[in-house]
């Protein structure tokens, strides 16, 4: 296993491996659901195909439940809002607008961290905070609106996802003893869980699946969710969490390639200012933590 002072190329590699792949399975998605099933229903079988493929990862740590179980919950809750509400807006919104709403995400944890955790806000970042919040106000901004606003469903979704990515790292951070599988394991029953009570208490009707979707469903759910957290996971174990987050943000370009490629849907030149300055503050939110860790 690689230090996190001399990272591997294979610890590299995984962590491009994986945010590429969270930057194009939007696409599957989409087709999975074009063929019949419904937001709801695609997260609910994907995350349940991933949880009984995790089952045997984390068998041998089981213990962990019973050790850890308001922490575990914790991040199941969110973390199983965090992808619920992505997969939910990235399959109805434009592809870009939600990956780069999403990377708001770094403003929810430092407004987090200072409130929770007692973390000291320096200048340095109050100016990254002013930056990422003008690009999500350019993002925002429509010229029929008086003031700048979630427009629909798929801006909340959205941005709903990034602050509960930002309330799950808060948990993560605290669990760090936990074996990876069990995190792993916990945060795909949460996902799980929380999609079956979206179909219970909302609307989605129950569809009609071909053996062939079915068999596309548990193939995206072991080849691509089980393995794209795990190469995340593994990259930021073994890797400073400055160079880490930096690497994770090769999703938005993986996303704006298969977007051109795939779709037809186009950025204004607000959303581009808007969603440029979002990441140059996330990138440069990832090179603080460089200096005060």
């Amino acid at each position: 296993m690689a230090s996190k002072s001399g990272v591997s190329g294979l610890v590299i590699l995984a962590l491009l491996a994986g945010a590429t792949m969270w930057g194009v399975v939007w696409y599957p998605m989409r087709l999975l659901e074009t063929a019949g099933l419904s937001g709801p229903w695609l997260t609910l079988l994907l995350y349940l195909a991933s949880s009984i493929a995790g089952i045997p990862l984390a068998w041998r740590h089981r213990q962990w439940l019973l050790q850890r179980p308001g922490l575990l919950l914790a991040i199941s809750l969110s973390v199983g809002w965090t992808n619920l509400s992505f997969i939910l807006a990235i399959l109805d919104g434009n592809v870009m607008r939600v990956l780069l709403l999403f990377y708001l995400s770094p403003v929810w944890a430092v407004v987090l961290g200072w409130l929770f955790l007692k973390e000291h806000i320096s200048g340095y970042t109050v100016a990254i905070l002013v930056i990422a919040v003008i690009g999500a106000l350019l993002m925002l901004w429509h010229p029929d609106d008086a003031c700048p606003w979630p427009r629909d469903r798929t801006d909340w979704l959205a941005l709903s996802s990034g602050f509960a990515f930002a309330v799950s790292n808060i948990f993560v951070r605290h669990g760090e003893d936990v074996p990876v599988s069990v995190k792993s394991l916990v945060s795909w029953l949460g996902v799980t869980i929380l999609a079956g009570l979206l179909i219970l208490f909302g609307s989605a009707t129950v569809p009609v699946i071909a053996p062939n979707i079915l068999l596309g469903v548990v193939a995206l759910a072991v080849v691509g969710m089980v393995v794209m957290t795990l190469l995340v996971q593994y990259g930021v174990s073994n890797m400073p969490v400055h160079r880490s987050a930096i690497i994770l943000l090769f999703e938005l370009v993986a996303g704006a390639v298969s977007q051109q490629l795939l779709t037809d849907e186009v950025l204004t030149s607000a959303e581009w200012i808007g969603g440029l300055l979002v990441v140059a503050a996330a990138a440069a939110m990832a090179m603080r933590e460089k200096y005060v860790s």
